[in-house]
């Protein structure tokens, strides 16, 4: 296959102090972006497997396979890992189990649980999508992109975000 070359980075505008309406048109704005990467990683994923000719899995399962890696865990824990719903992590689940990439076991001490872990159909496809988003990296790495601001500093503000959710969550319940 073909190496793309990777996209011109355009320079960031230097950031000023801004007003609180603007900081919360801006904090919208991140949420919408988060939503548009999301629906694209899955659009990447579901390109990459249409070129290896595999029709037989969607890009969420794909992707929970990734997230699934070399652990054996219960649908509750990959639930509480990954980006998802209760009843969507059960559907998928039992499709993964029926296309033979998850094998799945009741658990020993608590016969309602079942814990699940990839077969080696299951490992090959998280190889996959860990050799696709290694050459993104790559590409990204050589364009700069993940200079300005740097990724590390960009994840550890997403972290904050992200624990200030759950918070947010636990205070509802």
């Amino acid at each position: 296959m073909p190496q793309r070359s990777p996209s011109p980075v355009r320079p960031v505008p230097a950031l000023r102090p801004v007003a609180a309406a603007t900081r919360t048109e801006a904090y919208l704005e991140s949420l919408q972006i988060l939503e548009r990467l999301h629906r694209l990683l899955q659009d990447l994923v579901k390109d990459e497997f249409e070129r290896l000719g595999r029709s037989d899995l969607n890009p969420i399962q794909a992707l929970l396979l990734y997230n699934l890696g070399t652990a054996e865990v219960t649908a509750g824990e990959l639930r509480s890992r990954g980006m998802y719903q209760g009843s969507n992590v059960s559907y998928n689940l039992k499709k993964l189990v029926e296309l033979g990439y998850v094998h799945h076991e009741r658990s020993e001490t608590d016969r309602r649980a079942v814990r699940v872990r990839l077969t080696r159909e299951g490992q090959d496809v998280r190889d996959h999508v860990t050799a696709l988003f290694a050459r993104h990296a790559s590409d990204l790495e050589v364009s700069g992109i993940l200079d300005d601001p740097a990724i590390e500093a960009v994840n550890l503000q997403w972290r904050r975000v992200e624990r200030y959710w759950i918070e947010q969550i636990r205070y509802i319940y």
